[in-house]
């Protein structure tokens, strides 16, 4: 069933389904956990984190047959940028800044320049 879908594609799906559990994970309990103690907001966060890497592990082995590490690392990296603006303005209510597209337009130099053959 998966082989009909292309491997860049079953990466690129898995690694930002992965990177949204990550962003929760990593930053949701700062909004949603703040009255709470430090540790609660460790264990939930380590319980949305294995649901992250339930994601991320198939996402880099299917990856890694076809792209190299370096790729699969920018392609992480430029998705976790895609998927933490939207969640940083919508959840977190943090304001758009210039500096989101900045940093957006020199992931896509690095894509550019680790995929360019």
């Amino acid at each position: 069933m998966f082989n009909a879908i292309p491997v860049w594609l079953q990466t690129a799906g898995l690694l930002a389904l992965s990177n949204m559990f990550m962003t929760f994970a990593w930053y949701g309990h700062l909004r949603s956990l703040a009255a709470k103690p430090w540790w609660i907001a460790a264990l939930i966060s380590w319980a949305i984190a294995l649901f992250e890497y339930l994601l991320q592990v198939p996402a880099n082995r299917i990856g890694y047959t076809q792209f190299s590490l370096a790729q699969l690392k920018i392609m992480q990296e430029a998705i976790t940028l895609t998927v933490f603006v939207p969640f940083a303005m919508i959840y977190m209510n943090q304001p758009f800044k210039l500096d989101y597209l900045w940093a957006g337009l020199c992931l896509v130099g690095a894509v550019y320049f680790i995929f360019r053959t």
